[in-house]
């Protein structure tokens, strides 16, 4: 058994695909299906050839509410506080901030739920994240 991918149902793809791009992930190909009239997009950590996700479109669709609800997607990173500030500088909020060197969730555009983990050990916790307070849930 080999895990393939999970799929994200997302309401502004292009928004959606910058937000992974700023997490490091890239776009592997992408389907247009003009008879469904939805798009869907692959992505995947570089070097990583395991689990993608995938992005699926449904044209015209302007956002969804409750009751489809996902967990989270989860990447370990080589270096968590280099990854929250990189998210950060690109204006995403860091929900929960990495206070202890080892765990940080952020949230796609659609509020999809993304788990930060520190490969290996876990860093020395660190200003200004030590001290920094959850924004709102993860």
């Amino acid at each position: 058994m080999k895990f393939m991918h999970s799929m994200l149902r997302v309401s502004d793809p292009g928004a959606t695909v910058a937000f992974f791009r700023h997490l490091g992930l890239e776009e592997r190909r992408r389907m247009e299906v003009p008879a469904g009239k939805f798009t869907l997009i692959f992505l995947g950590a570089p070097g990583d050839e395991g689990g993608e996700v995938e992005l699926t479109y449904n044209w015209g669709e302007t956002g969804y509410a409750g009751g489809r609800n996902f967990g989270h997607l989860a990447y370990a990173v080589d270096d968590i506080y280099a990854t929250c500030q990189r998210l950060m500088d690109a204006g995403v909020p860091i929900n929960r901030p990495p206070r202890d060197g080892h765990m940080a969730f952020v949230r796609s555009p659609d509020g999809i739920s993304v788990e930060l983990l520190q490969a290996g050990d876990r860093l020395a916790p660190a200003e200004p994240w030590a001290s920094m307070p959850n924004v709102g849930e993860w």
